[in-house]
């Protein structure tokens, strides 16, 4: 006896349907992203608040799933927890990836790494050190600059030269990637190749236009957060030093430049600042502004943040 085929019916979604069933997917992450950026008291860290970011992140890093074809290598770095992520199909032993996370320089940890280091490895097909600075308040500046130093360090002992290492870094790790060369360029020593910096914060003294006029659009940035932090860090220091606000420092001979920031985030700012600024001194700079998108969207998993990806692997391509 026949039987007719099964003729499947192909269900088609609208554009709406399309975006709502996407804001679904990234609402947990929106959830936790907002946790790690949110502090009720601008002027300290309150310890309720601290609990919550570290929290928020771990969160973070568990909502996300590994990227497949990735190896995952912890070890201790001179006291410090560190990883390696390599692709596990071979890649290139010439270069590496220093990259260092944001949080605020309040929290962080590798699971947290794990994310943009993983991607970072996927569309370089390079390996990735990431490291967990000591964070404040317990351990506010210079700890985390130190124990930047020390990754850089290490990666020269390992056999890597300078113009073989990209550093990058996301928010707080944009800071610090820019700070660890400005104190590179002041001892005479070589620089990184690149920089890669998802919307670094360049301005503790937050006085970037954005700050105010992204503060009601901003999904997950507040301005109380950006205090908060800041006085946990630093208190009590001059925060227009460039160690703290590298946009200020002297930025003429630094390496070739890949910013990306989103339209509705408080530090947009600090992005524009700090391309004008090296454009001036004569750095070649690209500055990627992605509409209706927020701080540090590339971690999210949607087809935007893998563009972003896909064109940082360009950049450096065209640039190495």
């Amino acid at each position: 006896m026949e039987h007719e085929p099964v003729r499947m019916k192909l269900i088609r979604h609208t554009p709406e349907q399309q975006r709502q069933a996407e804001q679904r997917r990234l609402d947990p992450f929106l959830r936790a992203l907002r946790a790690i950026h949110t502090a009720a008291t601008p002027e300290t860290m309150d310890p309720d608040d601290l609990d919550k970011q570290r929290k928020g992140q771990e969160l973070l890093g568990r909502l996300t799933a590994p990227m497949a074809g990735m190896s995952w290598e912890p070890f201790l770095l001179d006291g410090l927890n560190a990883a390696w992520v390599r692709p596990q199909r071979g890649y290139d032993r010439r270069r590496c990836i220093l990259y260092c996370h944001g949080g605020g320089y309040t929290s962080g940890t590798l699971g947290y790494s794990r994310i943009l280091a993983s991607k970072l490895a996927h569309v370089t097909g390079w390996p990735v050190l990431v490291f967990e600075y000591r964070l404040a308040p317990e351990f506010p500046y210079p700890a985390a600059v130190e124990d930047a130093m020390k990754a850089w360090d290490y990666l020269m002992y390992q056999g890597y030269g300078a113009r073989d290492v990209v550093a990058a870094g996301d928010s707080a790790g944009g800071n610090l990637a820019l700070v660890l060369t400005h104190l590179l360029k002041a001892a005479g020593r070589r620089l990184p190749r690149t920089l890669v910096l998802f919307s670094p914060w360049t301005d503790m003294t937050a006085s970037g236009k954005s700050y105010q006029e992204r503060a009601d659009i901003d999904p997950v940035l507040t301005l109380n957060y950006i205090y908060a932090v800041r006085d946990a860090y630093a208190r009590g220091q001059n925060w227009s030093d460039y160690r703290l606000s590298p946009l200020f420092g002297e930025l003429n001979g630094f390496p070739p430049t890949l910013i990306q920031a989103g339209t509705n985030e408080l530090l947009l700012s600090d992005s524009v600042r700090l391309r004008d600024r090296l454009v001036q001194a004569g750095v070649p700079c690209k500055l990627e502004v992605w509409t209706d998108l927020w701080h540090v969207f590339q971690m999210f998993p949607m087809k935007k943040a893998n563009e972003a990806m896909e064109s940082v692997g360009r950049f450096l391509l065209e640039t190495l």
